[in-house]
């Protein structure tokens, strides 16, 4: 058990919180298992929601990694992978609290590895699921700073951390008003590593205590290829033949006007260009095809099982968990979430395909990382329209300077083992020690 000191009576916010979620159980249960229903999630794991565990506890040690939705639960991946190598005989234990998360860990996970739903904030819900579980240590992933949770496992002995942390400038005002409160909740993790120097600034301004708290790396930048069906592959790339073709991936309300505008300016330079638009949400599908169609564009979507015709000029990319088939076959790709006040998205994913990465502007999610890549040559800021299209066909243009500007972006994504390798020491030493 790591050496920490005690807790302290928890803040009167604390209290007043942990009875408000004792009242609000219900309601919080019947909001997260609605989303899940409508997912085709059966009943016994949508109770897991409550704490009632779907599957035994393995003997001996277990480590608990816990991340909010997809993004937290893939970046997490690699590094369940090398603690397992480093401790082959612990047990992982991964808790999401969505749909999609939870189909994409039943691909992904290694042997050794199983998923749950994580329980809902109550002192019920989260006692029922550590006494079943009862993890060694816990790994929690971003910005999940669940009260209820932090406090009972700290209570319990658990060893805590905090990896890939990062917190809204929203959330750091939020919780900046409750100093004591943000510092007691904080104090209960052993190791917290932001993604960057900004983030360390952040938490330390909450009461992050200081000899536990480090600037890391994006634990992104760790992520291993995605993963790409080799007979959906070759039948796409039979499809596109040598046609230029370039990816707009994770697309928000608002963009898919500007990169369909774009597409628009890449088809007078190159009239057999496709663009392979894939939405952040497939849900939105039907108006993302309807904006393509009132633009004149002939739209073909995955999701029907079609592959794109000779005069397909847009493929929508409509599904879920096919982002890797995407990137193999496209040389460029622009990433979305950048031009409407997302924060931007993963450009590590793009960049071990040794794709040439444009991007909007606001990349605050990942600053750091998109400041290196651009100072590198492996990414071009694109504010709208016909800047984007001119950085598409300044690439078609020239395909040495888009090799170029792939390799560099696959040479830095490649460069996280060695900061993996640094993680994983400093997580076994400690929250798990010699033992």
């Amino acid at each position: 058990m790591p050496d920490r000191p005690p807790a302290g009576a928890p803040t009167f916010m604390l209290r007043a919180y942990r009875a408000a979620m004792t009242a609000l159980q219900p309601l919080a249960f019947g909001l997260v298992a609605r989303k899940l229903r409508r997912h085709g999630v059966i009943e016994a794991r949508i109770r897991e929601r409550l704490g009632h565990a779907t599957l035994p506890r393995a003997p001996g040690d277990l480590v608990w990694f816990h991340g909010a939705s997809v993004g937290e639960s893939l970046a997490m991946l690699s590094l369940i992978d090398a603690l397992l190598a480093r401790r082959p005989g612990l047990s992982v234990l991964v808790t999401s609290g969505t749909a999609t998360s939870a189909e994409m860990m039943a691909r992904r996970l290694p042997q050794g590895a199983v998923h749950q739903f994580a329980p809902v904030d109550s002192p019920a819900a989260v006692a029922r699921f550590l006494d079943h579980w009862r993890p060694r240590a816990g790994v929690f992933v971003e910005s999940e700073l669940w009260p209820n949770m932090l406090l009972q496992a700290r209570d319990r002995g658990v060893g805590l951390a905090l990896v890939n942390a990062r917190l809204s400038r929203q959330s750091v005002d939020g919780w900046r008003k409750y100093p004591d409160t943000a510092a007691q909740v904080l104090g209960c993790f052993d190791l917290i590593v932001t993604q960057n120097h900004d983030g360390a600034a952040a938490l330390a301004s909450m009461g992050a205590p200081q000899d536990r708290l480090r600037a890391g790396v994006n634990l992104k930048s760790f992520a291993k290829p995605l993963p790409v069906d080799a007979t959906a592959l070759s039948a796409l790339r039979g499809a596109i033949g040598d046609r230029p073709v370039w990816v707009a991936a994770s697309t928000h309300p608002g963009e898919e006007e500007v990169i369909l505008d774009a597409h628009a300016r890449v088809l007078r330079r190159y009239p057999g260009a496709l663009l392979i638009l894939a939405p952040r949400h497939p849900d939105r599908a039907d108006a993302v095809a309807a904006l393509t169609g009132g633009r004149g564009l002939t739209c073909t979507r995955r999701s029907g099982g079609a592959l794109p015709a000779p005069e397909t000029q847009v493929y929508l990319a409509d599904t879920l968990g096919e982002m890797g088939l995407w990137y193999a076959p496209a040389p460029v790709v622009f990433l979305g979430g950048s031009l409407q006040g997302i924060g931007g998205h993963n450009p590590y994913e793009p960049a071990l395909f040794g794709a040439a990465i444009a991007s909007g502007p606001d990349v605050t999610n990942f600053s750091e990382t998109f400041d290196a890549m651009t100072r590198l040559g492996a990414v071009t800021i694109a504010k709208d329209a016909g800047a984007i299209a001119s950085a598409v066909i300044r690439w078609f243009d020239d395909p040495a300077m888009q090799a170029r500007a792939g390799d560099a972006a696959r040479a830095f994504a490649e460069r996280g083992q060695a900061a993996l390798d640094g993680l994983v020491d400093d997580l076994v030493a400690t929250l798990l020690g010699n033992s």
